[in-house]
């Protein structure tokens, strides 16, 4: 693969992952002012202004719905509501950094699940890298002396949601389009957020919280955008490693934005969450640059008995 593409698609992921939580400190500042519900609806809203992006010249917007898999594209749209209103919720009543340890959960719950519903084989070290980031969470957490609450609770169902939704695409294939992909996105949060917030929306007052609002949305629709460009360009163990770029926007934002900075202990399960990330990424680096030199054997060794046999 060509390294200027590759790199290209590098920088896309940083950009998308920094739309992410750019994203999620608008949600927070929403705290107080509007329903969880309402602000998750907006994603939705402001998330059509991407469309036209994504759009590729063959598809039609008809394709936002068209699918092979039905109850893939409707498991998609279903998991990704409850992530988006989880997640807000959860933002809005925990320091960042703390409802994003809980969120970076979510491979422990890919793992889990592809094993029950994929019955893909799982090597060592990536149970011990899922296991290593539940230590993590646990040590900022630390269940018994510190009290749990619904903030906890609703970043636990978003980790499991964005889980539900990695299995939903993989069962799905490769064959839906992308507008489809994104459609389940949009229209997930617009119906599911959408009717639970009527008994407690009201209109948004001042410009500032529909800035708010829109930052929120467009953002989060404009990392979507980001991530699918990431991937046509580079692998996919290459665009999860900025993932945990996202912590240090969380940390910045939460000490220098909401004035919430961290004690030692969630610190240092900080650190181990993301180290069980890195060390994932790492045992993904090593098992492709492995495949690429028997693969460059394999060639060799074809072109060494071609040369031979052209000789005889």
């Amino acid at each position: 693969m060509n390294t200027a593409f590759l790199s290209s698609g590098m920088m896309l992921a940083f950009a998308a992952f920094s739309a992410f939580s750019i994203s999620d400190a608008y949600s927070k500042l929403l705290a107080g002012q509007l329903d969880p519900f309402e602000v998750a609806f907006s994603g939705g809203v402001f998330g059509f202004l991407i469309i036209p992006f994504i759009r590729r010249p063959d598809e039609s917007y008809r394709d936002i719905f068209s699918t092979t898999h039905p109850l893939m594209w409707l498991v998609r749209a279903v998991s990704i509501f409850a992530a988006t209103a989880a997640s807000v919720e959860a933002f809005m009543l925990l320091p960042m950094p703390e409802a994003l340890s809980l969120m970076f959960l979510m491979p422990l719950f890919v793992t889990i699940l592809s094993v029950a519903l994929l019955h893909e084989k799982v090597s060592g070290w990536a149970w011990l890298a899922v296991i290593l980031g539940f230590v993590g969470v646990l040590i900022v957490l630390r269940p018994g002396v510190r009290a749990m609450h619904l903030g906890h609770l609703c970043a636990l169902i978003a980790a499991v949601a964005n889980a539900v939704g990695v299995i939903a695409y993989r069962l799905a294939g490769t064959s839906t389009p992308r507008l489809s992909l994104f459609g389940s996105s949009l229209f997930g949060p617009l119906i599911g957020d959408g009717a639970l917030m009527l008994a407690h929306a009201h209109w948004p007052h001042g410009v500032k919280t529909w800035a708010f609002l829109f930052g929120y949305g467009f953002l989060a629709a404009l990392g979507q955008l980001l991530m699918m460009m990431a991937t046509e360009r580079a692998p996919a163990n290459r665009v999860a490693l900025p993932q945990y770029s996202q912590m240090l926007w969380a940390v910045a934002f939460s000490y220098f934005l909401f004035h919430q900075p961290l004690d030692g202990w969630t610190f240092v399960g900080i650190v181990v969450v993301t180290f069980s990330g890195m060390l994932n990424w790492i045992r993904q680096r090593i098992r492709y640059r492995h495949m690429a030199m028997k693969e460059r054997r394999a060639a060799k060794q074809r072109a060494q008995a071609q040369y031979v046999v052209s000789r005889n």
